[in-house]
């Protein structure tokens, strides 16, 4: 399953996205569109659901439950219009309260708040992180190798495109330093062979037990969209195995996207090596 994240600071830069996503034939129902409403959610609800259903129209119609902009209340942000399937359990919202509203027209009447037993896991935390600072967000989801190209594509120059022309392919190196697992990263992390190496070496060290691990990432010049998806993914991997994940001497250009998505709000980074490793000691010392 590839992931693809765009993030923007402008809603009408993400309709526009929506819109190219629908016009290049990625799957509606494999779009989750999400924007906090800082005003009236029911009119923003309203307005998004019209404007995303006439893209939709133009594409060739809309899918039962894709085109209905709903409300979320979700816990420290406020209210949240969503579009798509999905789009509750991005933010942690899983329940049957949450699951019920996707299927809600945006009348105001839609907002969900969720239930005592649900819970923000550690892959929602990116999420709700970005849509506190007033960002909105395209997450396309698909199995399709070529879906998943045409998406990145649109994300990437229209979201999160760094200018950045990095002529290696990804290289990686795994060496143990005090009991900590350092992944030695080099080139591009990107859709295809680039997205698929990390995703492997991380899950080979978890599938060996390491649970504490570095990410060098000082030679990486470039991560697109499904990069981004990417590290999320090893990052939540091992914290849900009751490890840490930690990225290190981050490159200035990947450091600055990191930042615009605010994904350097939910991931730990670190300086430089030493202070990496004795983060661990001093956290294994607590």
């Amino acid at each position: 399953m590839h992931t693809a994240i765009g993030v923007f600071s402008a809603r009408d830069a993400a309709e526009a996205a929506f819109r190219e996503l629908l016009e290049r034939e990625v799957p509606q129902e494999e779009i989750v569109f999400l924007t906090r409403s800082e005003g009236e959610g029911a009119t923003v609800a309203k307005e998004l659901g019209a404007t995303v259903g006439g893209f939709m129209g133009f594409a060739g119609g809309m899918s039962a439950g894709v085109g209905a902009a709903v409300l979320l209340a979700v816990p420290g942000i406020g209210q949240v219009v969503a579009l798509g399937f999905g789009a509750a359990a991005l933010l942690g919202l899983a329940g049957a309260g949450a699951g019920s509203a996707l299927g809600k027209a945006a009348s105001g009447k839609g907002e969900v708040a969720p239930t005592p037993e649900e819970k923000c896991a550690e892959d929602v935390a990116f999420f709700r992180e970005v849509l506190a600072e007033g960002r909105t967000l395209i997450v396309v989801r698909t199995g399709s190798d070529d879906v998943a190209t045409r998406a990145n594509d649109v994300l990437n120059r229209r979201g999160i495109a760094i200018q950045e022309h990095t002529p290696v392919k990804l290289q990686m190196s795994t060496r143990e330093v005090s009991g900590i697992s350092i992944i030695d990263v080099s080139g591009r992390i990107a859709l295809g062979e680039g997205s698929v190496m990390l995703r492997e070496c991380v899950s080979e060290l978890a599938g060996k037990g390491r649970r504490r691990i570095l990410l060098n990432l000082h030679n990486v010049g470039y991560i697109d969209s499904s990069g981004l998806g990417e590290l999320m993914k090893a990052y939540t991997t091992i914290r849900n195995q009751g490890g840490q994940l930690k990225l290190v001497d981050v490159s200035k250009r990947v450091h600055d996207l990191l930042h615009t998505t605010k994904l350097d709000l939910v991931l730990e980074i670190e300086a430089d090596e030493a202070t990496a490793v004795q983060s661990f000691r001093t956290a294994a010392a607590s």
